[in-house]
C-alpha cells in the first residue's frame, strides 16, 4: 500500500534523490528496521557508502558491467529455481568485501535481450555495409561526412555499437581521392552479450542466506513499477500542463489518494479470490447504472433512485465482493433548500 508520496524537481535525476528520501522516511516514520531495495538507477557509491554509515540494510541492483568479474559463476551448474524460467544462486563478492551477491538468470528475459540485441545488430551492420559500399564506388569521398553518418548509425543501435570497429581511411586527393570503410565485428564481445544475456546481480548487506528469499523481496520492485504504470495510464497522472507548484500538488495528491483506492481494491480483490485487475472488474462493474425516476404529484415532484439491475456474471462478482446493490426505490429529499 502507497503511505506518501514526495514531489521533486523535473531536472533532478533518480540518484540525487535517494538520501533525501531516506531522510524523510525516517523523521516520519522512524528509524525501523527496513530494508532499502532499489533498482540500477538509484544506486552510486555514495548513496551505498550513505546508507552504511547510517547503519541501515539495503538490496540494490547492480551495473551489468560486474558480471564480468562472475564469469565463472555464470558458467558453474548449482543454480536454485526460485519462480519456472528463473535460478538464482549465492556467490561471493568479486570485491573482497562483507556483502552479499546473488546472481539472477531469467529464460523470458535472455530471450527478450538475445532478440533486441540481434536487431540492432542486423540494423547496424546492414547500415554500415551500405555506407562501405557507397565508399567503394566512389558515391562516398568526404571523410568527415563518412564519420558523422557512422557516428548516428552507432548513436541509433548503441545496443550493438560496442560489437563493431569501424576505420575510416582516405587515399588519393582530388578527383582520385577515395575512402576506405573498414569493418570488424568482434565476436569475443557479441558471443559474451549472447552468454549474460538474462542475467543480473544483486547486491546486499542484508544477512540472510536464502539467496530465494532475497530474489521474492528484490522482485517487489515489480510491484512498485506497476504502480507507476497504473498511475500513468489508468489514474491519467502524466501529462501534467500545470504551471504554478500548488496545482501541480493538487494534481498528484488526488492521483495518489486514487492508487491507494485502487490498491485497496486490488487487495480486495485477492481476498475474494478474484485476482489482481481492478482495471477488469471496474469496466465489468460500468453497467450497473444509478438513476432517478420523478413522479409528478399534486404539491410536489416524487424523486426516486433506482439502481439496474446487473448480470447474471456480474451478480457473482459482487456476490463474492459481498456487495449488495439496493432492490427498492428510494425517496430522494432535496437537502439544500432553494433560495430565490
Amino acid at each position: 500500500m502507497p503511505v506518501a508520496f514526495e514531489v521533486f524537481d523535473g531536472n533532478r535525476t533518480d540518484v540525487t534523490t535517494t538520501e533525501e528520501m531516506v531522510m524523510i522516511m525516517e523523521s516520519k516514520y522512524g528509524k525501523a528496521n527496513r530494508i532499502w531495495v532499489m533498482d540500477r538507477g538509484m544506486v552510486s557509491e555514495e548513496n551505498i557508502e550513505f546508507m552504511q554509515e547510517r547503519g541501515a540494510r539495503y538490496l540494490i541492483g547492480t551495473p551489468k558491467s560486474m558480471l564480468r568479474k562472475l564469469e565463472a559463476e555464470l558458467l558453474a551448474k548449482d543454480w536454485e529455481e526460485v519462480h519456472p524460467g528463473v535460478e538464482v544462486k549465492k556467490c561471493a563478492s568479486p570485491e573482497g568485501k562483507d556483502k552479499t551477491f546473488v546472481l539472477c538468470r531469467s529464460e523470458g528475459r535472455k530471450e527478450k535481450e538475445t532478440a533486441m540485441l540481434n536487431r540492432f545488430v542486423i540494423r547496424l551492420e546492414t547500415g554500415l555495409n551500405k555506407l562501405k559500399e557507397q565508399a567503394d564506388l566512389g558515391k562516398l569521398r568526404d571523410s568527415k561526412k563518412a564519420e558523422r553518418r557512422i557516428g548516428r548509425l552507432l548513436e541509433r543501435n548503441s545496443r550493438a555499437g560496442s560489437l563493431f570497429d569501424v576505420i575510416v581511411t582516405e587515399t588519393g586527393a582530388g578527383k582520385d581521392k577515395r575512402l576506405s570503410i573498414q569493418i570488424t565485428k568482434n565476436e569475443d564481445r557479441y558471443q559474451w552479450a549472447l552468454q549474460s544475456g538474462g542475467n543480473y546481480i544483486l547486491r546486499t548487506n542484508w544477512k540472510e542466506a536464502d539467496p530465494k528469499i532475497i530474489w521474492k523481496r528484490y522482485i517487489q520492485l515489480t510491484e512498485v513499477e506497476d504502480a507507476f504504470r497504473t498511475e500513468k495510464h489508468d489514474l491519467g497522472r502524466r501529462p501534467i500542463y500545470h504551471h504554478k507548484q500548488d496545482r501541480t500538488q493538487a494534481h498528484i495528491l488526488v492521483c495518489f489518494l486514487s492508487l491507494a483506492m485502487w490498491r485497496t481494491l486490488q487487495q480486495w480483490m485477492i481476498s475474494s479470490g478474484l485476482g489482481t485487475a481492478p482495471r477488469k472488474l471496474i469496466e465489468e462493474m460500468r453497467e450497473v447504472r444509478s438513476l432517478d425516476v420523478l413522479l409528478p404529484a399534486k404539491d410536489k415532484t416524487i424523486r426516486l433512485r433506482v439502481v439496474s439491475t446487473p448480470s447474471k456474471e456480474l451478480k457473482v462478482l459482487l456476490q463474492r465482493l459481498k456487495i449488495r446493490l439496493p432492490n427498492r426505490p428510494k425517496i430522494i429529499e432535496n437537502v439544500v433548500k432553494k433560495t430565490v
